[in-house]
């Protein structure tokens, strides 16, 4: 199985709803993104690539264009949950994607979620 990864990052503000008040994340803040998506394929294409990384400046547009220094709750129709956005990114680009496996959002960097295909 061959893998690769191709990293993304961007920076949002978003307020997580439904927390207590004394929560920290039931306040507006923001954080610097990290976005890894990662395709895995059985077998490479003529030249030995999985995907060609340059193909993926169409889903680093789409970051830039709607989350990148934006306010993630006016984008998002659920909870901007670092969760949340790892399963809505995989959703829509796994359909634009070949080999789309997992989608991993971290907003800080000790922490991540990542949404991979059963």
């Amino acid at each position: 199985m061959y893998i690769i990864r191709k990293e993304f990052s961007f920076s949002a503000s978003h307020q997580l709803m439904g927390l207590p008040k004394e929560h920290p994340c039931s306040n507006l803040h923001g954080h610097n993104y990290t976005v890894i998506v990662e395709l895995r394929s059985e077998d490479v294409d003529p030249v030995g690539f999985v995907y060609d990384y340059r193909n993926f400046e169409s889903m680093k547009n789409w970051i830039n264009n709607n989350l990148d220094h934006k306010h993630l709750n006016e984008f998002f129709d659920c909870n901007p949950t670092a969760e949340n956005m790892a399963k809505f990114i995989f959703d829509y680009f796994a359909n634009i994607i070949p080999y789309v496996f997992a989608v991993e959002v971290s907003e800080t960097p000790k922490t991540s979620a990542r949404y991979e295909r059963d």
